[in-house]
């Protein structure tokens, strides 16, 4: 538990009260003159605690970790103490947020007036209460703080945010940043704040942010996931600060919709459109894979809430609450890897300079630990453990210089306590069939896909963010290796080659940015195939049918993830634009110049390490990178020609900026300066049925690169228009998907499935899917006889005998898997 301050830097009175020390509270009457609650008073303590949820309370300032949040806090405070415009004429309080009229700029400004407010109610700060009583080192005087905090939300309130003006511009400004940012300024001053002012700010709120369900500017739009969440907290907020009961409620019950009978619930699974689905996906603006930035925004909401009304009389207790603690293993553990946030779950937001994979790891998982501090014990240790486990793993981006106090609290009760053990890495295979998104993971790495079809959007941009994500779900595949958690994080985005990102087919043509005008919009494609099949929670295929965007492009691309192993099969890639099509199997960032470039070979002969060398091999086995792993090119039926293997080091230069142009959340312009290492293969121009095959080996040594593609140990029976398909035999494992009714390898089936298969000793376990959900059944004849059936889905029916048959009942699934153990 962290130790009280004492002497100078102790907490002042009011972070007593917030911490629950004080015997009395103290609230403003409707006259503007403060008075002694009684101690029962409802409101009273719940303000207390939302002012804590904010601070984080008492804490031990000599704990190096304490010290170095509260430095970060106090210098970013301190930076826009000095740059508010106090003049009588202004138009704005900073000069980079003028006018104060603009929505983004009010928006933003009362983000800032919010850290300014939290740093006066942190003691320790240049800008806090406790100041004052250091004489000697007082840079500012506690009042005049206050005074000038109190005199810039009037200015914000008669400029720009206050109900007689019409929403324009960005929707979320109006509805949610500024009325949150506002709601939480109110709270820790609200012990100095006029009651005329409070009653202005709280009477523009309940205009905006009248209530959790719907959207002020769209009245017949519903709110859904983390947009519902945060505007629940808004309005809980403005219910306590008004001491309005009602308006608690419905906060509460926003939580879970009450008003429609709970068709929009945060506590319900979904089968459409926003929200948490069975299989652990997570999907906001209706068609986006959203669990890293939405899916966080809402845990986080909806567990600071559950905590701020526990114990009151507006306590949360549906039932079905267990919906969310469900969603911290089925939805959030898959997805995390080292505490970094995985970059095919976070949407637009990966052209965000400020919230890289590491920052909204950490934003994931200290809401966990929140959700932590009032679930059920049986969960609060397990996620505690999970934290525990990520926290320490991630030295490349420590989590305790992520995050503010509170939730650097939250991490040190959980590193100190010797009872709580540190959860290994995740391992399995998760198919997320609703969001159109695979993670396999093993001890050492990670791989993402990145997919999708009619059903889930290819990418989002819009508000000016995410221009260059063009083939971000046309198959990118993201590997994440243990021993180097920057990949990702470390200047990417702003780097990469947007035109050949891991894993995607693509036609060489020259694209427009995409997003630059107002609101946000997402592409999907027409095709129906994307998902895929695990089995026995280890081993996994995915399928994707590319139907490029704005080109005669299409494939069918498939991968199979094995113990060591991912096979990525390309089959029937045909264009006819007149264009060069590539399929770019790596494209490692090496990240700053200077240090020694990882040593590349190539079949056993090393290659040049300079920037800028390029080389074609037209009959290349195997390669290596050092640090990452090696590359395996197979022979495969329907291999035509040479293999147009091309690899490339360069240096690549660019700028957050020339991604994201948004109005909270544009990129720096300086320059970024990255080393990669591009693998691609060349299709050549206009291809007919052309076709690929390659195999990762994460981790592998050069020797063991080379002992594989020896060895051959998975051997590719089948990679063309009707199937895709390999054998792993010392694994007992076989995989396909049939992209229509034909048999491979002995198995038949008689229409478009996935379909794995493991023989061993004790029996066979089958795996079988519709990524394309257009089917109803589908009939799998097995190669092998059964004389039994020892559990099977109730979606399963198998007719045993020399030559088996399983049907299975798809129709209606939703591309999830069907599974049947056999004897």
């Amino acid at each position: 538990m962290p130790l009280p301050l004492s002497g100078p830097t102790g907490p002042s009175r009011r972070v007593l009260l917030a911490a629950g020390a004080a015997s009395a509270v103290v609230s403003v009457t409707a006259g503007g003159t403060a008075r002694a609650a009684d101690r029962d008073d409802t409101y009273d303590p719940l303000l207390a605690r939302a002012a804590t949820q904010l601070t984080g309370g008492a804490f031990d300032a000599e704990d190096p970790d304490f010290a170095a949040a509260l430095k970060t806090l106090d210098t970013q405070a301190a930076t826009w103490w000095r740059q508010l415009d106090r003049s009588a004429g202004r138009t704005a309080l900073w000069p980079d947020l003028s006018p104060a009229s603009d929505p983004a700029h009010f928006g933003q400004s009362y983000t800032r007036l919010r850290t300014l407010a939290t740093a006066w109610a942190t003691p320790g700060t240049s800008l806090s209460d406790s100041a004052s009583a250091q004489v000697a080192s007082t840079e500012v005087a506690s009042a005049e703080v206050v005074d000038v905090l109190l005199d810039a939300l009037r200015f914000l309130h008669s400029t720009g945010y206050h109900p007689g003006r019409p929403e324009s511009g960005n929707w979320w400004f109006w509805e949610v940043g500024a009325p949150r940012a506002l709601m939480d300024t109110c709270v820790l001053l609200r012990e100095r704040m006029p009651a005329a002012d409070l009653a202005a700010y709280t009477a523009t709120v309940a205009k905006f942010c009248p209530d959790p369900d719907r959207r002020t500017h769209s009245p017949s739009l519903s709110e859904t996931g983390a947009n519902r969440a945060d505007k629940a907290v808004i309005v809980a907020l403005r219910g306590l600060l008004t001491r309005d009961p009602a308006t608690v409620a419905l906060a509460r019950d926003g939580l879970s919709d009450v008003r429609d009978s709970g068709r929009n619930s945060l506590f319900k699974y979904v089968t459409s459109g926003d929200g948490f689905y069975e299989d652990g996906s997570f999907v906001q603006h209706g068609s986006v894979a959203y669990t890293g930035t939405y899916g966080s925004v809402l845990l986080g909401s909806a567990a600071q809430l559950i905590a701020l009304l526990a114990g009151s009389p507006w306590a949360v207790t549906d039932p079905k609450t267990s919906v969310l603690y469900d969603a911290v293993d089925r939805t959030f553990a898959p997805v995390i890897f080292d505490g970094l946030m995985m970059d095919a779950l976070r949407g637009r937001a990966i052209s965000r300079e400020k919230a890289r994979d590491h920052n909204d790891g950490a934003a994931a998982l200290s809401h966990i630990l929140q959700l932590a501090s009032g679930a059920p014990d049986t969960y609060a240790r397990r996620w505690r453990a999970l934290a525990k486990g990520w926290i320490r793993r991630n030295r490349n981006t420590p989590y305790l210089g992520l995050v503010g106090i509170p939730a650097l609290a939250r991490a040190k009760a959980v590193l100190d306590d010797p009872s709580i053990p540190a959860t290994a890495r995740l391992t399995g295979h998760f198919t997320f069939a609703d969001m159109d998104r695979v993670v396999h993971r093993r001890p050492g790495w990670a791989l993402t896909l990145s997919l999708s079809s009619k059903r889930i959007a290819a990418y989002e941009a819009g508000n000016g963010e995410n221009l260059h994500g063009w083939y971000t779900g046309d198959g990118m595949t993201y590997l994440y290796d243990g021993d180097d958690l920057g990949q990702f994080g470390d200047g990417f985005w702003a780097t990469v080659d947007p035109y050949r990102l891991p894993g995607t087919t693509v036609d060489t043509r020259a694209r427009a940015d995409i997003g630059s005008g107002a609101g946000t919009s997402t592409y999907r494609p027409r095709n129906a195939v994307a998902g895929g099949a695990t089995l026995d929670g280890h081993y996994g295929a995915a399928a994707m049918e590319l139907l490029a965007d704005g080109s005669t492009l299409r494939a069918h691309k498939a991968w199979f993830c094995l113990d060591n192993a991912v096979v990525a099969l390309g089959a029937g890639i045909s264009a006819s634009d007149g264009r060069t099509v590539e399929t770019v199997v790596e494209n490692r960032n090496l990240h700053a110049p200077g240090a020694t470039a990882p040593a590349l070979t190539v079949d056993g002969r090393g290659q040049p390490g300079h920037q800028g060398w390029t080389a074609r091999f037209d009959a290349a086995r195997w390669v290596h990178l050092e640090g990452t792993g090696g590359y395996v090119f197979p022979a495969h039926p329907g291999r035509v020609g040479g293999l147009g293997l091309h690899a490339l080091r360069e240096e690549r230069t660019g700028s957050w900026r020339e991604i994201n142009t948004g109005a909270d959340t544009g990129g720096s312009a300086a320059l970024v300066r990255r080393r990669y290492l591009s693998l691609w293969l060349d299709h050549g121009v206009s291809p007919d049925a052309a076709s690929y095959a390659y195999v990762l080996l994460p981790g592998a040594s050069a020797s063991a690169t080379a002992s594989w593609a020896q060895a051959r140990p998975v051997r590719i029976v089948a990679n063309d228009a009707t199937a895709q398909a390999v054998e792993a035999r010392r694994a007992g494992l076989f995989a396909a998907h049939f992209w229509r009714s034909g048999t491979v390898a002995g198995l038949t089936a008689s229409g478009p499935c996935m379909v794995l298969v493991r023989r061993g000793p004790e029996g066979a376990s089958v795996a079988v899917s519709d990524p394309g959900r257009v089917g109803v059944t589908v009939r799998v004849e097995l190669p092998f006889p059964v004389r039994e059936v020892r559990r099977a889905d109730d979606t399963v029916v198998v007719a045993v005998g020399r030559r088996p048959v399983v049907t299975v009942r798809v129709g209606g699934s939703r591309g999830r898997t069907h599974r049947v153990e056999v004897v």
